[in-house]
C-alpha cells in the first residue's frame, strides 16, 4: 500500500510541474491577444498542445486511480461496520448468558443456605435428644420408653413409634447431608458459569473494540482517498481549462491568419477590378441552405431539451437515445456532441450523419449572418479547413446553444462561442 501510495504521489507531482508550465504557457498565449486588429495573436506550439493534452491525460488517470482506490477503501469500511454489527450481537448474546449465570447462581446459593439451615436444625434436634437421654441417666430412651409402659399392648405401640422416630432421624441427617453436597456443587457450578461469562463478555468487548478501530481506520483511509480525489480532481479542471485555453488561442491565431488572407486577397481582387473592370457577365453565387422547417426545428430542440443535465459520454448517443461510451468514457451512458444532434433530428425524421465534420460536410451551409434557430454551428481548431472541425452544438436563437461539451460535463444551454466557429448548417433545409 505504501508503494503505490507513493507511486501516485509522485506521478501527480509530475503532473502537477507539467500542468504548471503549461498554465503558464496559456496564460502567454491569451494575454498576448492583441488589443488592435494589427497585432497577431501568439499560437502555442505542437510540443505545448501536446503537453497539455497529456497532462490532461495524466490527471484524468490519476483521477480514476483514486477513485478505484475509494472505491476499495469503501468496501473495507463496509466489511469492518459489518464485523463490528456481528461484534456488538456476540457481546450483547454473552451479556445475557452472563445475566442468566448470575440468577442460577443467586438460585443456588440460596437453595444452598436453605439446606444449611435444615441441616442445623437437625443437629439441633439430634443434641438435643442426646441431653434429654444423658439427664434421664440412659442413652436408650428406646429402652426408658418400653420400661415404662402400662401393658404390653403400650410397649408394643411405643416400640413402634420409637423404630419409625429413629428410622425418621436417619433419614433426616442422609438427606440434609445429601442437601448440603448438593447446595455446595450448585454453588460451585454457578460460580464456575459466572466466571466463563464474565470471560466471554471480555473477550466479545475486546473483538467489538478491535472492530470499531478496524472502521476507524477505514473511514480515516477513505477521508484521505477523498481529500486527493478532490485535489486531483482540481488538477484535471486545471488541466482542460489550459489545453482549451491553448487550443483557443491557437484557433484564434488561426482565424486571425484566416482574416488576414482573406483581407490580402479581397484587397488584391479590388485592385484587380480597378484595373480591369468588368462589363460583361455576371459573378458565380454560392450555394446557400433555404428557408427550415419550423416544425422539424421545434421537434429536434424539444428532444434535445429532454436530455439536459444527462452526462456527456465521449462516442454515446444512438438514434432512440442515450448508450454506452468509449474509451475513457466506457461505461458511460450519455451523448457526445454529434451523437446529440444526430438523435435530435432523428426524432424530426431527418437524417444526418453520425460525426460532426461530416455532418458539416453534407448539410447546406449557413452564413453566422443567417443564423436560424435550430441550425448546427461548427468549432474548428482551423476555421479554414473544415477536417479540424472538433464539435457541434444546436443553435437556439439569441446567442444560445444547447450542447453536450465534454467529457466530465452534462448537456447543457450555454452562450455561443464565436472563437473558433467555422459556419453553421441547415439539417431541415
Amino acid at each position: 500500500m505504501g508503494t503505490q501510495a507513493t507511486t501516485r504521489r509522485q506521478a501527480a507531482d509530475r503532473s502537477t510541474r507539467r500542468l504548471a508550465g503549461l498554465v503558464a504557457a496559456a496564460a502567454v498565449c491569451l494575454v498576448a491577444v492583441p488589443a488592435t486588429a494589427a497585432a497577431a495573436p501568439t499560437s502555442p506550439s505542437d510540443t505545448q498542445i501536446s503537453q497539455a493534452q497529456q497532462a490532461q491525460a495524466d490527471a484524468a488517470a490519476q483521477v480514476g486511480a483514486i477513485s478505484a482506490a475509494l472505491a476499495d477503501a469503501q468496501v473495507q469500511v463496509d466489511a469492518a461496520r459489518a464485523r463490528s454489527a456481528i461484534a456488538l450481537d456476540a457481546f450483547q448474546g454473552k451479556q445475557a448468558e452472563h445475566e442468566a449465570a448470575q440468577v442460577a447462581a443467586q438460585a443456588a446459593a440460596a437453595a444452598a443456605e436453605q439446606a444449611r439451615a435444615d441441616l442445623a436444625d437437625a443437629r439441633a434436634d439430634i443434641a438435643a435428644f442426646a441431653r434429654q437421654s444423658y439427664l434421664q441417666g440412659s442413652t436408650s430412651p428406646t429402652l426408658e420408653a418400653l420400661m415404662t409402659a402400662d401393658g404390653p399392648a403400650q410397649m408394643v405401640e411405643r416400640a413402634a413409634l420409637l423404630e419409625a422416630a429413629g428410622s425418621h432421624q436417619g433419614d433426616v441427617v442422609v438427606q440434609v447431608t445429601a442437601a448440603e453436597q448438593s447446595a455446595t456443587a450448585a454453588d460451585a457450578a454457578a460460580q464456575t458459569a459466572l466466571g466463563q461469562a464474565a470471560a466471554l463478555e471480555q473477550e466479545a468487548a475486546d473483538a467489538l473494540a478491535a472492530a470499531e478501530a478496524l472502521e476507524v481506520s477505514a473511514r480515516s483511509l477513505a477521508a484521505g482517498l477523498a481529500g486527493q480525489q478532490a485535489a486531483m480532481q482540481q488538477q484535471l479542471q486545471q488541466a482542460q481549462q489550459a489545453l482549451l485555453g491553448l487550443e483557443g488561442a491557437r484557433a484564434a491565431a488561426q482565424q486571425y491568419a484566416t482574416q488576414q488572407y482573406t483581407a490580402q486577397q479581397a484587397a488584391a481582387s479590388r485592385a484587380a477590378t480597378a484595373q480591369h473592370p468588368v462589363t460583361s457577365g455576371s459573378a458565380g453565387t454560392a450555394t446557400t441552405a433555404g428557408a427550415g422547417q419550423a416544425s422539424a426545428v421545434e421537434t429536434a430542440i424539444a428532444a434535445a431539451r429532454e436530455h439536459l443535465g444527462t452526462i456527456y459520454a465521449w462516442g454515446g448517443g444512438s438514434l432512440s437515445g442515450p448508450s454506452v461510451g468509449w474509451g475513457v468514457d466506457a461505461g458511460i451512458v450519455g451523448f457526445d456532441c454529434s451523437g446529440l444532434t444526430r438523435y435530435a433530428y432523428a426524432q424530426a425524421g431527418i437524417s444526418i450523419p453520425r460525426n460532426s465534420s461530416a455532418q458539416y460536410s453534407a448539410l447546406p451551409k449557413v452564413s453566422r449572418t443567417d443564423l436560424e434557430r435550430g441550425d448546427l454551428v461548427f468549432w474548428a481548431t482551423d476555421t479554414s479547413r473544415p477536417s479540424t472541425i472538433h464539435h457541434v452544438a444546436i443553435y437556439l436563437g439569441n446567442g444560445q446553444i444547447l450542447e453536450a461539451p465534454q467529457s466530465g460535463s452534462v448537456i447543457r444551454v450555454t452562450s455561443m462561442r464565436w472563437s473558433g466557429f467555422i459556419g453553421g448548417a441547415r439539417p431541415s433545409a
